[in-house]
């Protein structure tokens, strides 16, 4: 199969994505997102993401099938987000994934969400033109994943070279908002109010970056490409009371852009090292923190200092969406891979290292 035909639904999280793509050239990339129900809570309640998955499925699978102009009998294959993510979140798309398998009789491919992020750039017109190079890296920041991972073949040999141990730089930023005030999602609120603030004005800490947790190249430590963000947070959290508790007013803006320095400053500087001593040479920014503007700039600056090629998808790719999965999928397909036994479950924790189910 040259060129297959593959619809790809994404729903790990709060986005219902339906993608469809035919090899590596992208007709529909639907997202329908529950954002908005979650505000109120401060951030993602499982259920009620859930409930959205279930009401958005097949509204967001016949807009992606009107956009790209087939039918579900033209497809060659489904693909579906397997894990990681939320329980329940996965669960409703793979019931549909399944669902449709079943009544259409078409293979269907169990896909890495994390693995995925990185498939974007097999897309036509997108950052690397449909093949991936040799050496590549991937540097992934979502509001559940931080991670670190070299790609040998997109379609069977992934690893993972670091990643958070605690919060991921997306959640820390929705908690940070919470105690600034701002709002949830944190991200862009405080992207935006950082712009305003001094970088410089409080020295947050940068977790696992003290010589116990680095080592050196030649003996490295447990934590040499790892990160951790829950000591940030409590920093802030200590900041924001210190002022309070003094009757001064909390320098927001300020405080909002240490922060922001601090997650950007280690997250860069590890991503930058663990391609370095690995000998990547190319390295992809994916997650939807890399619509983050701070993120984007000193992770240019850092690549192009250590001559370091960087790609970094279009904001719509970025965020999690079906297109992604298909692109994936077709890879994988294109590979020789073989389909999934439907009995699969989807599982929360998956692995990077497993590219398919």
């Amino acid at each position: 199969m040259n060129q297959p035909l593959v619809l790809g639904i994404e729903s790990s999280c709060d986005e219902t994505g339906v993608g469809i793509v035919r090899g590596a050239t992208l007709l529909a990339n639907t997202v329908s997102s529950s954002m908005d129900e979650h505000v109120r809570f401060g951030g993602v309640i499982p259920e009620i993401a859930s409930r959205a998955h279930l009401d958005a499925m097949v509204p967001t699978l016949r807009e992606a099938l009107d956009t790209a102009g087939v039918t579900l009998e033209d497809v060659d294959a489904l693909a579906v987000t397997s894990g990681p993510g939320l329980a329940g979140a996965l669960m409703v798309g793979v019931c549909a994934a399944k669902a449709l398998a079943v009544a259409t009789g078409k293979p269907l491919f169990a896909i890495n969400h994390l693995v995925a992020h990185v498939g974007v750039g097999l897309l036509d017109g997108g950052v690397y033109g449909g093949e991936l190079p040799e050496d590549l890296g991937a540097l992934l920041v979502s509001g559940g994943h931080t991670e670190i991972l070299r790609v040998s073949n997109i379609a069977s040999d992934v690893e993972l070279l670091g990643s958070t141990i605690d919060d991921a730089a997306g959640e820390a930023y929705d908690k940070v908002a919470r105690l600034l005030g701002l709002g949830y999602p944190g991200g862009p609120a405080i992207d935006r109010l950082a712009r305003e603030g001094d970088p410089r004005a409080f020295r947050f800490p940068r977790g696992l970056t003290q010589p116990k947790y680095m080592g050196s190249a030649e003996a490295p430590g447990p934590h040499r490409y790892d990160w951790s963000f829950s000591g940030l947070k409590t920093a802030v959290a200590r900041c924001v009371e210190q002022h309070e508790a003094a009757g001064r007013p909390v320098p927001v803006a300020d405080i909002a852009a240490s922060f922001q320095e601090a997650v950007v400053d280690v997250v860069t500087s590890k991503a930058v090292l663990a391609c370095r001593e690995q000998g990547i040479r190319n390295l992809l920014l994916g997650g939807g923190v890399a619509a983050n503007s701070r993120l984007r700039e000193l992770t240019a600056s850092r690549c192009a200092e250590a001559g370091i090629s960087l790609a970094v998808p279009p904001f719509s790719l970025c965020t999690d969406n079906g297109a992604m999965v298909a692109a994936l999928a077709a890879r994988v397909i294109m590979d020789g891979g073989s389909p999934s036994d439907l009995a699969f479950a989807p599982d929360s924790s998956l692995p990077v290292t497993t590219v398919s189910v």
